[in-house]
């Protein structure tokens, strides 16, 4: 019995050094120089690994809130920046399911990550805080700017976990791009033991997906964006705290 109700929810100003881990919608993302080479045999266990995730996710019992605020701000000049955590990358890839783009390290594992979210329809920018960050925060601004929607994981690649780098910030300050945290809540899952705690859900486990009501960074400049980003690291704190509500029947959907 799958569900995917959607609805509204609630939600409430950053510098291009620590932008991290972003999600595209749209067009496709050139290759970027530098990234690493596969040998035969991690390529084949990416290959065979991805395509299992693919279909474990299809036992997925999705609902879903908030999505069609989302929707409501589309086609207003610019993309939806979504902005989630990286432990939770893979069930709200299962849910968003739609062309995106993700800024990923250049680093080897980086180059792993790649493979894997391919097989969720995702394209690649890739960067990172230390190398190619500004190459890829321009990408991901005429990404916006052509109307197409990109993502952001704020406390990736390499964490700490929860952490809020000010990538997504930066981008809807410069943009007037509009910011919509994704957050969710699984029944049953695995947990593995990285730096993210990367949630694997569980054949059949009822994962509850919460969206927030899209939000723009109303700054005058990047360093004036940046004085927000942990208000706004709150407010996805506080969604997510939502969505574990709803998924254990503490609060109704769509209240």
């Amino acid at each position: 019995m799958s569900n995917r109700d959607r609805s509204k929810d609630n939600a409430p100003k950053a510098d291009a050094r620590n932008a991290e881990a972003p999600v595209t919608s749209g067009t496709k993302a050139p290759a970027t120089p530098g990234t690493q080479t596969l040998n035969w045999k991690t390529r084949a266990a990416i290959f065979v690994g991805g395509f299992l995730i693919r279909l474990l996710s299809r036992t997925w019992r999705i609902r879903v809130e908030g999505r069609e605020a989302v929707e409501a701000a589309r086609g207003k000049g610019t993309g939806v920046i979504f902005t989630f955590w990286h432990g939770q990358m893979l069930p709200l890839l299962a849910e968003h399911d739609r062309p995106t783009t993700v800024l990923i390290s250049d680093h080897k594992d980086g180059e792993i990550i790649t493979q894997i979210v391919r097989r969720f329809g995702c394209r690649a920018v890739r960067g990172s805080s230390s190398k190619g960050a500004a190459r890829a925060l321009l990408q991901l601004s005429r990404t916006l700017t052509d109307g197409n929607d990109i993502a952001i994981t704020p406390d990736g690649p390499r964490g700490p976990r929860h952490s809020f780098a000010p990538g997504a910030v930066v981008l809807s300050q410069r943009n007037n791009a509009p910011i919509a945290f994704m957050v969710c809540h699984t029944s049953r899952l695995w947990r593995l033991k990285t730096w993210d705690q990367f949630e694997v859900p569980k054949p059949f486990a009822r994962i509850t997906v919460v969206y927030s009501v899209p939000f723009v960074i109303s700054a005058q400049g990047a360093r004036e964006a940046t004085s927000d980003v942990e208000a706004v690291r709150a407010a996805l704190l506080a969604l997510g705290d939502r969505a574990a509500a709803i998924g254990a029947g503490a609060v109704p959907m769509n209240a």
